[in-house]
């Protein structure tokens, strides 16, 4: 063992002597922070961890992936079904994914909540919330790279919504689509970004913000009382590290390297406990009855912009991140001195619970997708139609083959995008039914040309059998 240590040791006396890099990192190790940087301080760090082993599983994957319309999907049922591996990898890119979205989020949560994007750190903020931007651009082109009828339709409902902006809604949904329509073209585009444009520039943001927070110093943890002043704070910095510093390691890298591998432990073992995403249909652009949903990051903004009335989408579309997004890098320099602690900071404290209550919300409403139509309900079984023949069984029938339990939910089977009809025979007679029917309504199509006088009959029948006491 010994003989074994001398060996190495000699080897890296060679190679430092040929390379200097002892002299390069010692000083990034052993440079003081402050001591109270502890736990809250470790999602940073943790968030390059997971990032490094997206690159690694990415490469991966990308040595057997197809970037083609004909083999896109193929190669990724095979790297899922075949490839020695290839279901791991692909789930612990997957689940890295997620985890890279949560990690920023709450590092850039601590460092609002803290005001560590106060003087001198504004441009650590800055930089900041560009890789916050590109990991949420890795989310959104990785989706497509699957090639399933989620992803593609995904992708082109993201491209409508963007071309719905003012001025230059045109523009950006052609720059998505890499054309006029989705194809080939729209593939290689995000293939392009996603394997290289996007992760250059992580890693050159990722080498900036580091160089920043070497320059600057970690924040220190806020105190009551104790306001930034712009003229004073380096040298009361400099003074309490000197007096109260620790070296960066181990006495503060410890905490960055156990949370950092306790994360991909945990993203490697739901990898390996609940795989890879579930692929859906190959793509088909002919069937246009899909409910394509986002990843779960992106979706409260999916549910944001469907909720919204139409005639406030196209200003919500460009206006909302436009907005957010000038007031996040605004914020450094309005706000750059006095108070950081959340104590003496209600408006942060309470912008950080809107934010997550927001987020939180509108996620469950685009899980949910209640405005779109349900393409494949299950029929209303006997027990809830209450009889198997007759009229009403017939309306029950007609009510799921004409697309009606598409949108309204009987006793909880059917769609959400219409209302409620389980006890619709309370609320509306037989002549207002049969015209609603005839007539259509909002978001409603008229069947008065598509059904027989019988066929109206008995889905009237069926909806006045609707009530409370059935």
């Amino acid at each position: 063992m010994k003989r074994f240590t001398a060996i190495l040791t000699q080897i890296w006396t060679v190679i430092d002597d040929r390379t200097g890099l002892s002299e390069m990192v010692a000083p990034l190790l052993s440079h003081l922070v402050p001591p109270g940087a502890k736990w809250s301080y470790v999602f940073g760090s943790a968030t390059l961890f997971v990032f490094i082993l997206q690159v690694v599983t990415g490469t991966a994957l990308a040595t057997i992936y197809i970037p083609s319309t004909q083999d896109a999907y193929q190669s990724i049922n095979f790297i899922t079904n075949e490839a020695t591996f290839g279901s791991l990898l692909r789930g612990i890119h997957f689940f890295g994914a997620s985890a890279m979205v949560v990690l920023i989020g709450i590092h850039a949560l601590r460092t609002f909540l803290t005001g560590s994007f106060k003087f001198p750190r504004e441009a650590n903020w800055l930089t900041g919330l560009v890789l916050l931007a590109l990991t949420l651009g890795m989310g959104f082109t990785g989706q497509l790279l699957r090639w399933d009828q989620n992803a593609i339709w995904s992708v082109v409902v993201g491209s409508e919504m963007a071309g719905n902006s003012p001025v230059i809604g045109d523009q950006l949904a052609k720059f998505i689509l890499a054309g006029e329509t989705l194809g080939g073209a729209t593939l290689s585009r995000f293939t392009a970004f996603h394997v290289f444009f996007i992760p250059g520039l992580i890693f050159a943001f990722v080498g900036f913000h580091l160089y920043l927070v070497i320059r600057n110093g970690i924040s220190e943890p806020p105190e009551v009382g104790h306001p930034v002043d712009p003229k004073t704070y380096r040298s009361w910095y400099q003074k309490m590290l000197h007096e109260r510093g620790v070296p960066f390691w181990p006495d503060a890298a410890w905490r960055d390297v156990m949370f950092g591998v306790g994360v991909i432990i945990v993203i490697v073992s739901l990898a390996l406990i609940l795989g890879p995403p579930l692929l859906d249909k190959p793509p088909d652009p002919t069937i246009v009855q899909a409910n394509p949903h986002p990843d779960w990051y992106l979706l409260w903004f999916f549910a944001l912009l469907a909720l919204t009335p139409p005639p406030l989408e196209k200003f919500a579309i460009l206006l909302f991140p436009l907005v957010g997004g000038l007031v996040m890098v605004g914020l450094p320099f309005i706000a750059n001195r006095g108070e950081r602690h959340y104590k003496r900071r209600p408006w942060a404290v309470g912008a950080v619970l809107m934010i997550i209550l927001m987020i939180g919300t509108l996620g469950i409403a685009g899980k949910q997708s209640n405005w779109s139509p349900d393409f494949d309900p299950t029929p209303l079984p006997a027990t809830v139609v209450g009889t198997t023949t007759g009229p009403i069984a017939d309306g029950a029938q007609l009510f799921n083959e004409r697309g009606c339990e598409n949108c309204h939910r009987i006793a909880g089977y059917g769609g959400r995008r219409g209302p409620d009809l389980s006890t619709v025979g309370d609320r509306r007679t037989e002549e207002q039914l049969t015209i609603r029917i005839l007539n259509g309504g909002t978001n409603m199509p008229a069947f008065g040309s598509t059904l027989t006088p019988d066929e109206v009959d008995a889905l009237v029948a069926f909806l006045q059998s609707r009530t409370t006491n059935q």
